[in-house]
Formats: structure tokens, C-alpha cells, sequence
């Protein structure tokens, strides 16, 4: 696979925020964003296709539809 560097900037505000996620899901930075940028090619395509996307409260099973600005 050939890979290419880019660099990102981020405000204080977001590298905290990668930071944190990137601690609880046990993952470095670089394979967070990864995983997020697979994440919302998957959720554009089946919004693309005509698809909707919820997200479930388990508890009431209250459904809410995820919406990609």
C-alpha cells in the first residue's frame, strides 16, 4: 500500500479531544482518524444511496437519525 504524509492542524480544542478518544478506544491518534475517516465514508455512501442512519437509546429504544452536514 503506498501511504503519503500530511500534516494536520488542529485547534486545542480538538487535539484534546483526539487525545481523549484516542486513550479510551486504546488506539494511537493516527489510527483514530483512520478509523473516523472509514467511519464517515461508510455512513456518506448509505446516506448517498438514499439509506438513513439512526442511532438507538437501548434503554427507551428511542431512535434518532444521524445527520452528516
Amino acid at each position: 500500500m503506498d501511504r503519503r504524509q500530511m500534516t494536520l492542524m488542529l485547534s486545542e480544542k480538538e487535539m484534546s479531544l483526539l487525545d481523549q478518544l484516542a486513550e479510551r478506544r486504546g488506539m494511537s491518534k493516527t489510527a483514530l482518524v483512520r478509523q473516523a475517516l472509514r467511519l464517515y465514508q461508510s455512513v456518506t455512501e448509505r446516506i448517498e444511496s438514499g439509506e438513513k442512519v439512526f442511532v438507538e437509546r437501548p434503554s427507551t429504544k428511542e431512535k434518532t437519525e444521524l445527520m452528516v452536514l
